[in-house]
């Protein structure tokens, strides 16, 4: 009896539905600070030299590196639900984003950086009303223009490819720039006649990606963590075991966010003491604490503090 050939189907392949959260990077001098801090935060974010998708080891985030220059402009029109970019370029770039909360960090340390108005040394300019018929080279060329007229002063404002503090006096009578310390505008003789603009690193998203349950939540979550890492930078912790006998005049040595965390000991007439204090404070402190009977003091760096 001839046997009924059975035929081997195969189920189609199911795609993927689960939501994705787009993150934009800042490409270019915020990168590796910006790496360090979401590393301290708790995501593993790496790239390849060449590559401008990087790899973070959240399922739910898909990142992509942009200059920042650009990055709001892409989060205002969706191509990226969230991103990295400094206030002074949303302010740029005009665009229409919802700024979720500052990052206090910048290429070299954690101070703001700053958009000045330069001109050479010697330059008989010395305010800003000096400006008046001159000519300014600078890449924030629309602020820029904003901020003159605001001013009352009618200027010839250029956009900047690069190396724009070797412009003045030759190429250029003034400049706006960014600095953060002011070092390359001494080294290239340049004097600051204004500041124009304070600007720190925002975390921005789309207004229709923050309506959204999911993508707000994943975008909360991972602010939470990266100001926490940020408020560590230059926080440690201390313990230590005090004397009860001198219990009162060493916590009366401690600053700390909130009262000292004390625990008992064994030996009754002993406590362990343990508090976070400003790092800064830490080398003067110590030695007092030791003077007050303290001893076992340890200091040890901080990955977050969450308020």
């Amino acid at each position: 009896m001839p046997t009924k050939s059975r035929t081997k189907t195969t189920k189609p392949a199911v795609q993927s539905t689960m939501p994705k959260l787009k993150l934009g990077l800042p490409k270019g001098s915020l990168q590796d600070s910006t790496f360090k801090l979401f590393n301290k935060a708790g995501y593993r974010v790496q790239v390849g030299a060449r590559s401008y998708y990087p790899s973070i080891d959240d399922p739910d985030i898909e990142c992509i590196l942009v200059r920042a220059q650009e990055m709001a402009r892409y989060v205002d029109n969706g191509v990226i639900d969230a991103g990295l970019t400094g206030k002074d370029w949303v302010l740029e770039q005009g665009a229409d984003v919802v700024e979720i909360a500052e990052l206090r960090y910048a290429k070299g340390g954690l101070n703001p950086v700053r958009w000045v108005v330069a001109v050479p040394e010697d330059s008989k300019i010395k305010t800003l009303k000096d400006l008046n018929g001159k000519h300014i080279a600078t890449e924030l060329v629309g602020y820029t223009k904003k901020y003159l007229k605001s001013k009352g002063v009618k200027a010839e404002v250029e956009f900047s490819w690069g190396a724009t503090e070797v412009k003045p006096p030759q190429l250029a009578d003034a400049i706006v720039e960014l600095t953060e310390t002011g070092s390359s505008l001494r080294a290239n003789k340049l004097r600051i006649i204004d500041v124009m603009l304070e600007s720190t690193t925002r975390i921005v998203a789309n207004k229709k990606a923050w309506k959204d349950p999911w993508k707000k939540k994943k975008i909360d979550n991972m602010t939470m963590l990266l100001q926490g890492a940020l408020a560590a930078e230059e926080k440690v912790g201390l313990k230590m075991n005090a004397p009860k006998a001198n219990l009162k005049e060493i916590c009366g040595l401690l600053p700390s966010m909130h009262a000292p965390t004390i625990s008992h000991q064994t030996d009754p007439a002993w406590v362990s003491l343990e508090v976070i204090l400003d790092e800064k404070q830490a080398r003067n402190l110590i030695p007092r604490l030791k003077r007050r009977g303290a001893s076992g003091i340890v200091e040890y760096p901080l990955n977050k503090v969450i308020p």
